[in-house]
């Protein structure tokens, strides 16, 4: 049976067809809601349910606590309606009219920057290019029908190859196949661009921080190589800082690439910070975890915006820590959670596993 949704404040409907989510038939029908992992793990498509009831899914206790959903809480990606629906939830316009497309590639380049991280170059076909946000991520389409989802690390007006930072996760069904099997020319298919964290309109006085753990690096990549870019013809700069965090000196396997930016942009500042550094780094920099080094730096956040990206302890600590102590507004928190799926195992983030 289907059902109806009227979503606020936009006072949009769309319909839900029997075994869709709310976030399925959104998507479907060209509404763009907030969204992650898309599998119940990050909390990003957190919304409110106004009115009806819902089948929540399976998800993750820690993105959904039962004193959530006794406040009218449903996570999107995964709940499904009984009856029909009055919803709150703030759209975006950004991406409501990209195209998400299913599209086959070639391996060009495959670059082993780390013991476990592999940089892969993908090459779209001769009269394809991918439009998408900095930031946004696409599902490698596996052969038994799983997805396999990575951020795209290249900025949009750098397009001609599609580039993945792939870590050596153990079991990973795409990253052992990276790392024992790929070889340059071989074709993969994917679908996409999907994911709603990019970098959002504020302010000039509004300051960035960027967040990221291991191969969280990724589509912070894409977001300041872009912003970077366009700032080539602007004459005000945000601020903008971006820490990174990793266990040795090895991890932060594009360190050379973001202190180049420390050095060609006045308005950058580029922290490294390992927790576990081996004596052998001879390690001079910031020891401890990423986020509350950031703490240390900054007591106040209040006129920022945060943009997070890696393992989920350290955006769960982040955005609880920098909102309760730091002033950071609750809505200025983004964030891209790299998480196995707890719902669907088809589809895992697991390029961010460290």
């Amino acid at each position: 049976m289907s059902y109806q949704i009227l979503i606020q404040p936009s006072g949009h409907i769309l319909t839900v067809k029997p075994g869709e989510t709310i976030l399925d038939a959104a998507q479907r029908e060209g509404f763009s809601l907030p969204y992650g992992c898309r599998n119940g793990s990050c909390g990003i498509c957190k919304g409110k349910i106004i009115r009806g009831s819902v089948n929540y899914g399976r998800h993750s206790e820690e993105a959904l606590t039962e004193e959530e959903k006794r406040a009218g809480n449903a996570l999107f990606c995964c709940a499904s309606p009984l009856t029909d629906l009055i919803i709150e939830c703030q759209e975006i316009n950004a991406i409501k009219d990209i195209e998400i497309k299913t599209l086959p590639c070639r391996v060009h380049k495959l670059d082993l920057v780390a013991p476990d991280v592999m940089v892969i170059s993908l090459k779209l076909p001769a009269k394809q290019r991918l439009q998408f946000l900095p930031g946004q991520y696409i599902d490698i389409l596996l052969k038994d029908g799983k997805h396999r989802s990575f951020s795209l690390a290249n900025a949009p007006h750098n397009d001609e190859f599609l580039q993945l930072h792939v870590r050596n996760y153990p079991g990973g069904a795409f990253t052992e196949y990276v790392f024992n099997q790929m070889r340059v020319k071989d074709i993969v298919r994917f679908i996409g661009p999907l994911g709603s964290f990019f970098l959002r309109d504020a302010p000039e006085d509004t300051a960035i921080i960027f967040l990221a753990s291991g191969t969280g690096f990724a589509p912070v990549k894409s977001i300041l190589e872009h912003v970077l870019y366009q700032e080539k013809n602007r004459s005000s700069k945000r601020k903008m800082v971006l820490y990174w965090g990793a266990r040795t000196k090895a991890d932060l396997y594009l360190s050379e690439l973001a202190g180049s930016w420390q050095q060609q942009h006045e308005n950058f500042t580029f922290v490294p910070v390992l927790s576990e550094p081996l004596s052998t780094d001879n390690w001079t920099g910031k020891i401890g975890l990423v986020h509350e080094t950031v703490m240390q730096d900054f007591e106040n956040l209040e006129k920022y915006q945060v943009y997070a990206c890696g393992i989920p302890a350290m955006i769960k600590a982040a955005y609880h820590d920098f909102t309760l102590y730091c002033k950071l507004p609750k809505n200025a928190f983004f964030s891209d959670v790299f998480t196995p799926s707890t719902n669907n195992p088809s589809i895992t983030k697991e390029s961010g596993a460290i």
